[in-house]
């Protein structure tokens, strides 16, 4: 079903409103350094992620993103480096967003300790010269709505910590600290802020039988005076190789059953790289509208360490022994 712009939807983009201003991403673990800049660099080895997500098809001016990331160990694997590049657009919206993070890995007695900071830049941009727009009175001209195409580029900082152990993993980050004006308009009262965003997660790996292992994860959102997100994962591991698994989206009005439930299948198409994709199956009535969420990840596992396992690049063996990186997923 195509829905048509109308006045009001454009007006969602400058007005007051209370919400998560953070993308939305189903396969939050496969790119953990958009969420938390102390991961950079707790994987061994350099990590290229690429994530192409198109949310409620059918629906026009609906969101959509495209992502990609670079993290990798640098120093003797004691620091890392990370590069975070995500375009963001709804309706008559975009916004392109650079985030540089960089993370101090501490040697614990069974893990690592990620202590991490992040810089970034925005650009805001709104399009009122779409010809998607139409008022209640087709033809006539309204003064007080904006006209052309307006921008802003808006800078911020953050911080985390994350920790990665051979079984499990753990992590806390906000990524935007500074309550930034995001109003394209100098003149009158203020409406958009951007807030900042506390992110946690964290995940285990437990076998099941040799070939078969079972990781659940998590990834909870909040911000000030908007209802918390949580996102609950299980996914399955066969052979090392093929992966499958569903995630619960929490959400939606008193109405409804959660925001909606998400599959997940994928697997290593060579020894580095890996694909994976998801359909979300939305639960709050405006599944009546669209067709799902759907969303694609790549990932390149650079140069893993020599000798090691072909599939899984940081970790040689079975045990529990530790090391740094040591299961793939975290």
């Amino acid at each position: 079903m195509k829905i048509k712009f109308t006045f009001i939807v454009a007006l969602l983009g400058t007005g007051s409103l209370w919400a998560q201003q953070e993308n939305t991403l189903t396969q939050f673990m496969y790119n953990k350094l958009a969420f938390n800049p102390a991961y950079a660099g707790s994987y061994a080895s350099p990590v290229v992620t690429v994530i192409n997500r198109h949310q409620w098809i059918g629906i026009e001016g609906a969101p959509n993103t495209q992502a990609v990331s670079f993290c990798q160990p640098v120093l003797s694997n004691h620091f890392g480096v990370g590069l975070n590049l995500s375009r963001n657009e709804i309706t008559i919206n975009r916004h392109l967003t650079a985030e540089v993070s960089y993370a101090y890995q501490m040697a614990l007695p069974r893990g690592y300790l990620g202590i991490g900071i992040q810089a970034s830049m925005r650009h805001f941009r709104q399009n009122w010269n779409d010809p998607r727009i139409v008022t209640s009175q087709p033809g006539s001209v309204d003064v007080a709505l904006p006209t052309g195409v307006q921008g802003k580029i808006v800078p911020n900082f953050g911080t985390g910590i994350f920790y990665t152990a051979p079984r499990w993993y753990a992590g806390a980050s906000v990524p935007r600290l500074v309550d930034n004006n995001i109003d394209f308009s100098e003149e009158g009262a203020l409406v958009s802020r951007e807030k900042w965003h506390l992110n946690v997660m964290s995940g285990g790996a437990f076998a099941i039988s040799e070939q078969i292992e079972l990781v659940p994860q998590f990834l909870f959102r909040y911000v000030r005076n908007a209802p918390p997100d949580l996102d609950l994962n299980v996914m399955m591991d066969v052979r090392r190789r093929f992966l499958g698994g569903v995630t619960y989206r929490t959400g939606g009005d008193q109405k409804d059953f959660g925001e909606s439930i998400d599959l997940m299948a994928g697997a290593f198409a060579t020894p580095n790289l890996m694909f994976m994709l998801s359909y979300d199956i939305g639960l709050t009535r405006l599944r009546n509208f669209n067709k799902g969420s759907v969303e694609a990840t790549f990932r390149w596992i650079i140069n893993p360490p020599q000798g090691s396992d072909a599939v899984d690049p940081n970790r040689p063996d079975r045990t529990d022994s530790g090391g740094k990186g040591t299961y793939y997923y975290f």
